[in-house]
């Protein structure tokens, strides 16, 4: 029995539908024919699980039969896909005649909601990266569903070209597609196309059919038209007042963004462009950097009867130019020289006071043919009156040919982490204690001393700094014995890639400091 027109439902501004109990729908009010945008008299009457058939299987359906079922009272808000393709929260009161639905479309807050959140997560994702190719990733997966069924981002390369670097789509059968046609669409784009005109700072929407028709290439063409065609609105991004890139978005259903949307879109591509912009330089700086800090480190000397390898890895962290460094050279007596240090600190005025220390060292041991005790306290004399006013530690390895044939070592250690002898059968053993003796630039005078190892025929020496072994979350001990334990199960290896493999067993590539070493290995005889 159909209820009485209720003044008060027909005013509601919520939508009311009253449904019997064997699912028949008998009464809507306007408000409920404005939001299903049906007419009562297509509606009262009709089956309620054949009007919305969706509600079968879906989140509401399930709910209404329980309240029915069970005469407690419910709500819900899900979606409804088309021809509504809608959220509605709905509100489900069994009544004695069957049951009485309370709803209303909460699309557009439902939007604005998930709008906010895609804003919240875009700024937490490309802010927290500085890594260009990391940023460019994890652009496109972030800006869909939200902003549209597909994504692509391009960028301005360092020879001031446009490249399409990241694509996305929500389909997984339309993502090779989608990537398939980044790498094509660029060639095949007239001067006045959507993109090329983001590029230059506008802010294009156009149609599908206005965007397959503007590619020459039928190759793009196809693929473009097999993505559905989509409607394009491309955006540019912003870094810091220039364009960096633009970023394209794809609606599968053809439907042309609104205002809107194309706010939203706007604010995060100028997010997105300072971030990329940010990346870009923080990229730049850093190879600035490290291009700076090897040019500092010469290559090593190529003795006769030895080999020497160098290796030089940077922090991961950031561009952290810092004070490490190695060196290897001879003396006029023709011993070989190997150093290894350390300036205190991570940024320019480290680097340049490594600079300094390391010139000094070299100097001071190229003209005097001292040991490697009064190298350092030369050093030491030669900072206190040149005032460097830095500390720094170092390691200073001469190896001397002997009458007989072998090899002598004779080092000395200002503070550093002592040198590690790899015996041609593996073994490895610490040459010297922990307790190295006082660092560079401490402005005492307390005498420094020498130590002495005969070496055999087939010997390695490695000499690194602490960077390869000091970890946040334990001490040096157990970084050494990490560090000691990789070079005995890798001594057989040739020393180039006993020093790679150490180093990558170590840090992975990503150390949390600066990372350098100098090895050596003498001739099998």
């Amino acid at each position: 029995m159909p209820l009485p027109l209720d003044p008060l439902l027909q005013a509601m501004p919520v939508g009311f539908m009253a449904i019997d109990r064997s699912w028949r729908i008998t009464h809507v009010n306007p408000s409920g024919e404005a939001v299903l945008g049906k007419v009562r008299a297509d509606l009262v009457g009709a089956d309620f699980w054949e009007t919305f058939p969706d509600n079968l299987d879906n989140e509401f359906g399930r709910i209404y039969r329980e309240v029915m079922e069970t005469g407690r009272p419910q709500r819900v808000e899900a979606f409804y896909p088309e021809p509504l393709n809608a959220w509605f929260e709905a509100h489900a009161v069994a009544v004695e005649t069957g049951l009485a639905l309370y709803f209303t479309d909460t699309t557009a807050r439902r939007t604005a909601q998930n709008r906010l959140a895609m804003l919240a997560r875009v700024g937490a994702q490309i802010t927290g990266t500085l890594d260009v190719a990391d940023a460019i990733r994890r652009i496109p997966r972030l800006l869909t569903p939200e902003l549209g069924d597909g994504c692509l981002l391009t960028v301005i390369d360092d020879s001031g070209r446009p490249r399409d670097a990241g694509s996305w789509h929500v389909d997984p059968d339309r993502r090779d597609l989608l990537a398939g046609y980044a790498e094509r669409r660029l060639a095949a784009l007239p001067a006045k196309a959507p993109v090329l005109r983001s590029l230059l700072g506008e802010t294009v929407v156009s149609s599908g059919e206005e965007t397959l028709g503007a590619l020459t290439d039928p190759a793009a063409r196809e693929i473009f038209r097999r993505l559905g065609p989509p409607s394009v609105a491309t955006i540019p991004l912003l870094g810091n007042a220039r364009v960096v890139g633009a970023l394209t978005l794809l609606a599968q259903s053809g439907r042309i963004p609104s205002e809107e949307d194309l706010l939203t879109a706007r604010e995060v591509a100028d997010r997105v462009g300072l971030a990329l912009h940010n990346a870009w330089l923080f990229d730049q700086h850093k190879q600035l950097a490290e291009g700076l800090q090897r040019r500092l480190l010469s290559a090593p000397v190529e003795p006769d009867d030895a080999e020497v390898v160098v290796r030089y890895t940077p922090a991961a962290e950031a561009a952290r130019v810092g004070g490490d460094w190695h060196d290897s050279f001879r003396q006029p007596c023709g011993a070989t020289v190997l150093v290894i240090g350390d300036v205190v600190g991570h940024d320019t005025e480290a680097a340049a006071a490594m600079g300094q220390i390391r010139s000094l060292l070299r100097g001071i041991a190229a003209y005097s043919d001292a040991g490697p005790a009064e190298v350092l306290r030369g050093v030491d004399a030669a900072m206190t009156q040149l005032e460097v006013g830095t500390y720094a530690t170092a390691a200073v390895a001469r190896f001397e040919r002997c009458e007989d044939g072998g090899t002598r070592m004779r080092w000395s250690n200002a503070g550093h982490l002592p040198p590690l002898v790899v015996q041609p059968s593996g073994e490895v053993v610490q040459a010297g204690s922990w307790q190295g003796e006082r660092l560079l630039g401490s402005g005492t005078d307390a005498p420094r001393t020498e130590s002495v190892l005969d070496l055999v025929p087939g010997s390695t020496v490695l000499l690194v700094t602490d960077g390869l072994i000091e970890r946040r979350d334990s001490d040096l001990d157990a970084g050494m014995a990490q560090l000691t334990a990789a070079v005995a199960e890798l001594a057989a290896l040739p020393l180039a890639d006993l020093c790679d493999e150490v180093i990558d067993r170590l840090v992975s590539g990503r150390p949390e400091d600066d990372v350098a070493v100098v090895a050596i290995r003498l001739a099998a005889g």
